[in-house]
Formats: structure tokens, C-alpha cells, sequence
């Protein structure tokens, strides 16, 4: 497992970015994660300032610009300048911007970021990113507000996930939205393999005390403002305004003077105190920004999961199927793996399985054939007794084939949600809805369905040669487009839309005419299956 990129980005400077980010690290830390903070605001450094009483007495000496100046030097591995705070509880370190002397000013001025690009600096930063990845959980960097080159490469270039920090003015939520589109569009030309970005909002410096009905009205403002951002990964259960409510970060006079860091003092904070409102960004960070349902429901149980880094299982998904129904397991295990889920066959019937203390798979899933074996009874009662036990989210699913009833199930089974094989069939259908209840589950809908994507990419494939009516061209060409758009914008239930109607148009229909695709067409339709084909490989990995 390597570590997530998540980086802190404001449209206007003054909205406790940095506040947040500082804090943020020191809960993660609390939590049992490796955390990394880059100050990466060069031209006005100052996370330094939150961590001064934990940083050692000669503070930062090299820091991020020591990187740029590295590669110019031609270095080839990056060095390692981050410093260690002196924390008790979790492993933080600071990659600074740089040491805060006389000569700072200029060394940055120094730096033309654009021709550091042109001469390859790209693949520098990539061998710094998988520096940090390799060594922590997660990566926190502050970066620069407005639109520069230093913004985009804190926004397109680096992060797998993005969090940006606004105020109740159309100014600043307005800019986080604009920029979020900016570094999707940005990450698509980059020749690196980054999935859609994934985008938390955080209201800050919200005071809804005095002025409460017109604090009700701008959190809604920003809710709409904000809602596309919410689109690729906030379960659909949850409103974007409620989620938005957990995660704004309420205006506490005590603490907007200086550098502080609340969470060192209120250890544990009440539902009136920034510190409960910093849990629980954090718990969105620490999950992935996975099962927001949970958090919708009860938002103290969702934080004590986040506090105790997720368990690594070898498996996704355990198979238990008797002898009667061997050959439909291991094909559906087969499918499993076709969808890119790891999938293994349950070893329940070796008289020492259920000897073992240690759990390989997340979840089962039982093949049932007329009845319930009496091994499979004993599997699932374990599996949903150690599942109570666990933090996060474990799930037991039933897949049953036409000879079995379900009135002859066991009641804790009776219940479940069933899955139903076809006769003759391989079973295809029952691995697609298991892989997508389980990308609901513990993985979350993080990427975009693999499924949109390939139905897109086959779609393409399939457009003709030539077509018995002129006109019809134009129509494919804007459809092709329009893909080409949803793919931007990440929204794959359009894309799937598009994908039927591009199917439609692509059938050659008898006629005397034929006429040849537009000259440009096959080369926008291979580099758009190229883009979907990458995103298909991403999520695969």
C-alpha cells in the first residue's frame, strides 16, 4: 500500500487553510498514520509557524525550493529534507518550504517554474512523489491560493484526492470550484496515470451564532455552488448541503489569533468546539472520503472507525459454496477477477479453518444450493461475530442458485439482500452486483465505474468505417465529443447515455450511398479510447 497525495488549496488567502491542514496532520498523526506536511506556499510560507513548539530548536534548514534548485543542479534522486516534529503521540514530519533567511526571497524569485517543466522536472517531482508515498500514509500539502503554475502542480500534478478551503463569499467558493475544473482538465494532458479528482469541501470561519437565518442561507448558497464537486464520490443518500454541515469549521474568536493547533488542547471536544469539526474532516481523509452514508447516520461512530487505520485483508471477497455447487463458485470467482476484485475460494471444510485466528477475506459470500450446509451456517456466524468485533465495514452476502428455497434459509440469512444465479448461464450478472455492492462497502465509489468506461471504449471501437447517409457523421462526431466532455467532467451516468446513442448511430443500415468517416474522426476517437483505456488501468491497479 503507498500513501495518498491529499492537497489543501484555497482561492483566497485568510481562510485557515494552513489552520486546517496543521491540524488535520497532528489528528491523523493521533490516529496511528504516518503523516508527511508540505509547505509548498513559497512566497508566503508559514506552516512552519503551527508546528514551531514541536519542531527542533534549529528548525527547518532545507526545504521544497531546495528540491527545484536540486534538479537544476542535476541531481537525480531527490533528497530528503523533511524534519520530524517532536510529538508523543503519531510520527508527523514538515517538508518546509525552505529555510526562512535573508537569501529565501531571492532563491525563490530565482525559480521559472514553466522552464523547470520544459527541461523535465516532471519526472523529478514523480520520484519525489513516490519518495513520500513510500514512507508515509499520508502526504498533506499547503498549497498556494489563485491560479499559478506552483497551484497547479499542488493541484493537477501531485494529489489523489483535494480539499479545498472557502468562506461564505461567492469570490472564494466560486474560485475552489473553478479551480477543481481547471486541475481535472489539467490532469487529463498529464501522461501520468491519475484517476478523476476526488474533492472535499470545507466551509471555514463560519459564525451561524447571531445571524442564523442568513447563515442558513449562505450554507445552502454554498451547498449548490459546490455541488458538482460532491458528484464522484458522496453517496447518493447524503444530501451535499448535509455533508457539508459536518465538515464546515465554525469561527471561534479564541483561536484566530496566531498559530494555533486546537487539537492538542481539546483532546475531547464537544459538538460546539473547531476541534469536533476538524475530527471529522479528518475521518473523511483518514476512510478515503469512503462510506459518507455512515457519517450521515452517526457522525461519532464514523470518526471512531477513521482512528484506527483500516485492516489489510489479502482478499476483497471469500466464496463459500459446497461440492453440489463447486463449479458455479469457481466461475463466479473467475468474473470476480474479470472486474478486478480479488476474489479467493473459501476453505471451510478443512477441519482447521475455523482454528484460525486471522481473517484473509473482507467478505463473504455463500453460495447456497437447496439448503444451507452446516459448515457454511458455522462460516457466517464466525464471520458476522468477528465483524461486530472490527472497525470499518464488513459484508455478508447470499448467492443462490433455482433449487434453493428461502424460507428454508436461517433466519440471520432470511433476511439478507439475495443474489440469483441463472440457470445455464455463467454468472456474470451476480459477480457485477457483488463487485458493486462492495465498491459501495469499504472501497467506496472513489473512481468511476469500470464498467461505464469499458461499454465506452467498446462503443468507440465499434464506430464504422463508413455510413449510408452524410449527415449522420455530424451527429456521431458530437456524440464522440460529448463523451469526450462526460469523461472531463466525470460523470459517467451521461457517459453511459452517450454510449448507448453512439451505438445506435453506429449501425450501417443497407443503402446504395456509403460514405467515409470525416478525416479527423478516427484520430479523436483513439485518443479519447486511449484516455478511457488509461482510467480502465488505473482502477484495475
Amino acid at each position: 500500500m503507498t500513501g495518498t497525495v491529499v492537497t489543501f488549496y484555497s482561492y483566497k488567502g485568510g481562510v485557515g487553510r494552513s489552520f486546517t491542514l496543521a491540524n488535520v496532520a497532528m489528528l491523523l498523526a493521533r490516529w496511528g498514520y504516518r503523516v508527511l506536511a508540505i509547505d509548498w506556499d513559497l512566497e508566503a510560507p508559514g506552516l512552519h509557524k503551527y508546528f514551531a513548539p514541536v519542531l527542533p530548536p534549529a528548525g527547518p534548514e532545507r526545504g521544497v525550493i531546495d528540491l527545484a534548485y536540486e534538479f537544476l543542479d542535476g541531481k537525480q534522486k531527490p533528497g530528503r529534507h523533511e524534519v520530524p516534529l517532536r510529538i508523543e503521540d503519531g510520527a508527523v514530519a514538515l517538508l518546509a518550504a525552505g529555510r526562512q533567511d535573508e537569501a529565501y526571497a531571492g532563491r525563490v524569485q530565482g525559480i521559472d517554474w514553466a522552464e523547470l517543466y520544459r527541461r523535465g522536472f516532471a519526472e523529478f517531482l514523480e520520484r519525489c512523489r513516490a519518495q513520500w508515498t513510500e514512507n508515509y500514509d499520508f502526504v498533506l500539502i499547503d498549497s498556494r491560493t489563485g491560479i499559478s503554475d506552483i497551484s497547479g502542480i499542488c493541484t493537477a500534478h501531485l494529489p489523489d484526492r483535494l480539499v479545498v478551503v472557502f468562506t461564505a463569499n461567492e469570490q472564494s467558493v466560486e474560485g475552489v470550484v473553478d479551480i477543481a475544473r481547471r486541475a481535472d482538465a489539467a490532469r487529463d494532458r498529464l501522461p501520468y496515470d491519475r484517476p478523476t479528482h476526488l474533492v472535499l469541501p470545507i466551509l471555514s470561519r463560519f459564525d451561524n451564532r447571531v445571524e442564523y437565518e442568513r447563515a442558513e442561507s449562505w450554507l445552502r448558497r454554498c451547498a449548490r455552488i459546490t455541488a458538482p464537486l460532491f458528484r464522484n464520490w458522496l453517496a447518493k443518500s447524503v444530501p451535499e448541503d448535509l455533508m457539508l454541515r459536518h465538515t464546515t469549521l465554525p469561527y471561534i474568536s479564541y483561536w484566530s489569533f496566531g498559530e494555533q493547533l486546537p487539537v492538542l488542547e481539546e483532546r475531547t471536544p464537544s459538538a460546539d468546539q473547531i476541534s469536533f469539526a476538524l475530527e471529522t474532516v479528518a475521518a473523511v481523509i483518514a476512510r478515503q472520503f469512503d462510506r459518507t452514508d455512515l457519517l450521515a447516520d452517526s457522525r461519532d461512530a464514523y470518526v471512531a472507525a477513521a482512528r484506527t487505520p483500516a485492516r489489510a485483508y489479502d482478499l476483497d471477497l471469500l466464496v463459500s459454496c459446497p461440492r453440489t455447487a463447486l463449479d458455479t463458485g469457481t466461475a463466479l470467482i473467475e468474473e470476480l477477477r474479470e472486474l478486478g476484485v480479488q476474489a479467493g475460494r473459501s476453505l471451510s471444510t478443512d477441519p482447521d479453518f475455523f482454528d484460525r485466528t486471522n481473517e484473509s477475506a473482507r467478505h463473504l459470500c455463500l453460495v447456497v444450493d437447496g439448503t444451507v450446509s452446516r459448515w457454511q451456517v458455522t462460516e457466517a456466524e464466525r464471520f458476522l461475530r468477528h465483524t461486530l468485533d472490527a472497525e470499518g465495514d464488513r459484508q455478508l452476502f447470499c448467492a443462490l442458485t433455482r433449487n434453493t428455497d428461502r424460507e428454508r434459509l436461517p433466519s440471520f440469512l432470511r433476511n439478507l439482500q439475495h443474489l440469483e444465479f441463472e440457470v445455464g448461464v455463467r454468472p456474470r450478472q451476480v459477480a457485477r452486483q457483488l463487485h458493486d455492492l462492495i465498491t459501495d462497502g469499504p472501497s467506496s465509489r472513489t473512481d468511476p465505474n469500470r464498467n461505464a468506461l469499458r461499454d465506452a471504449s467498446t462503443a468507440l471501437g465499434k464506430v464504422p468505417d463508413e455510413v449510408t447517409r452524410r449527415g449522420r457523421w455530424a451527429v456521431i462526431e458530437q456524440t464522440v465529443d460529448d463523451m469526450a466532455a462526460a469523461l472531463v467532467d466525470g460523470d459517467l451516468t451521461l457517459l453511459q447515455d452517450l454510449t448507448v446513442d453512439l451505438e445506435l448511430l453506429s449501425e450501417v443500415r443497407a443503402g446504395p450511398d456509403r460514405f467515409a468517416a470525416p478525416a479527423d474522426l478516427r484520430r479523436r476517437i483513439a485518443a479519447l479510447t486511449e484516455r478511457i483505456d488509461r482510467r480502465i488501468t488505473v482502477l484495475g491497479k
